[in-house]
């Protein structure tokens, strides 16, 4: 018997670590990819929560001045949102959002306003 068992152990042990390694790699590969996903998630809600404060922000602006403020700054505590009011066509007031956050590139947001009752109608945002 100890003769057919000679060189055995060192071919069994060699693919037990390497299916480890294997499993261990993939389970490392999928860890990292949902932490990824994670921050990128984080900067899009966030991105999104400045978006919607400053609409809130200028269409409160609007109902209470009763005109649009031509351009204005918002300063957060990861960016700031430039925003800009272009004229105002029959019942539409177009005002550009551009959100700088500190690590990503910036973001440039529309917001249709009806004149008549200072309120947002649509959104788009562009990249």
């Amino acid at each position: 018997m100890k003769k057919n068992e000679h060189g055995f152990t060192y071919p069994l042990t060699l693919c037990i670590l390497l299916l480890f390694l294997i499993f261990f790699s993939m389970h490392i590969e999928q860890l990292l990819s949902e932490e990824k996903m994670q921050v990128e998630t984080k900067a899009i809600l966030k991105q999104e929560y400045y978006f919607l404060s400053s609409v809130k922000k200028v269409e409160l602006l609007y109902q209470s001045k009763g005109i649009m403020p031509a351009k204005g700054t918002f300063v957060y505590v990861n960016g700031t949102m430039n925003y800009r009011a272009e004229p105002a066509s029959a019942y539409v007031q177009i005002v550009d959002f551009t959100l700088v956050l500190n690590s990503v590139d910036p973001v440039v947001g529309y917001g249709y306003f009806d004149t008549r009752s200072k309120s947002l109608i649509r959104w788009v945002e562009a990249k």
